[in-house]
């Protein structure tokens, strides 16, 4: 099965037009420069990645992709794999806490089950991508094969395809996977050659020796994988559907110009490895938050990436971005309504009076 073209080809790049536009109208609102901080940079990134000069999050499109993995066989996970089919149901009925946030943000949801140990019925809003009941125990061999990759691939492209006839402004993946973030772990410190002892964390609720066992079985599968660090050799490793497919949905939006809110340590390892691929990726990504998660601010170093948000969250599902997405709002809103200078009739601190000082009683 051959790959998509936004998996083999770079994307353009963001309008540098626009985006200097953006810093350029930023100049002359009634502030001192830079006084709102980071939701200034939002505003400005936004503006070049949608070739506009009114930035928008209104449209936000939330694709979670789930799967089950092998690897569980190795007693990763203090929950069983019945409850990742368990937890697309709650989606589906509007109990998981993304699909509160989805409703709150008036954001279209779906989920895409690429294959779960336990039988799912037909859901609303559930897509349903079977490749297979889970990945394979990737103690023991690759988690996937190439063809399984190439699938879980296309599956994430093809949410970017609905995401973009959707008219998307901004996009959010997430997942659900019992066992996933020791596929992510193990993921990371393939690509970065760290010590899983650092990365590997507590996932769904580990103690210090769960967290060490998880470490240990990570320790065993890297000394089993024959070090090659192409993404597509890592995926099929590693595992699994549902990291393949954020990678894919991630590389498909920024192929269609689309940005891309980045969630938590799995999708941000999904993030990675899209990267990886195409450098050019990068610049299409926003990252909402850091998550409590271990090994996820070893993620962003490698990205060169700072999340807006530090708030202990580490539940997945895309949550965190979604939390973020009221702050990127206000940043669009405050780009595109404040008055300038001129039209407020408000001195600029050109003539004898310092921005600085108009503003350090609010400070």
């Amino acid at each position: 099965m051959l790959f998509p073209v936004s998996w083999t080809n770079p994307p353009a790049r963001p309008s540098a037009h626009f985006l200097e536009r953006a810093v350029q109208r930023q100049k002359t609102l009634t502030k001192p420069a830079g006084s709102l901080g980071r939701l200034e940079a939002i505003a400005t990134q936004l503006a070049g990645m949608q070739s506009s000069e009114q930035p928008t999050a209104d449209n936000v499109h939330i694709s979670i992709f789930a799967g089950d993995h092998g690897v569980c066989a190795e007693a990763i996970s203090a929950y069983p794999q019945a409850v990742t089919a368990q937890m697309i149901a709650n989606f589906a009925n509007g109990g998981a806490a993304i699909s509160v946030l989805a409703k709150l943000l008036g954001a279209t949801l779906e989920v895409v089950n690429l294959g779960t140990v336990t039988d799912t019925p037909n859901l609303p809003g559930v897509i349903n991508a079977r490749i297979a009941p889970s990945t394979r125990n990737f103690v023991e061999t690759d988690a996937m094969t190439s063809q399984q990759v190439a699938k879980a691939i296309h599956f994430g492209d093809e949410a970017a395809q609905r995401a973009a006839r959707a008219g998307c402004h901004l996009f959010i993946g997430g997942e659900m996977g019992i066992g996933n973030t020791t596929s992510a772990a193990a993921i990371a410190c393939a690509l970065l050659n760290k010590n899983p002892m650092r990365l590997a964390g507590p996932g769904t609720g580990l103690g210090s020796a769960g967290v060490r066992h998880k470490a240990e079985v990570i320790i065993r599968a890297l000394q089993r994988h024959n070090d090659d660090q192409t993404p597509v050799a890592v995926l099929r490793a590693f595992g699994g559907f549902e990291i393949a497919a954020l990678a894919g949905a991630i590389a498909g939006c920024a192929a269609r110009g689309i940005p891309v809110l980045i969630d938590g340590f799995i999708v941000s390892v999904a993030a990675l490895i899209a990267v990886r691929k195409q450098p050019s990726i990068r610049a299409w990504l926003l990252f909402s938050h850091r998550s409590a998660e271990t090994g996820h601010q070893a993620i962003l170093d490698a990205l060169e990436a700072t999340p807006l948000l530090d708030i202990g969250m580490r539940l997945g599902e895309g949550s965190g971005a979604a939390v973020a997405v009221p702050l990127i709002r206000a940043a669009c809103a405050l780009h595109n309504n404040m008055a300038s200078f001129d039209t407020a009739g408000v001195n600029n601190g050109q003539n004898g009076t310092p921005q600085s000082g108009a503003s350090s009683r609010n400070d």
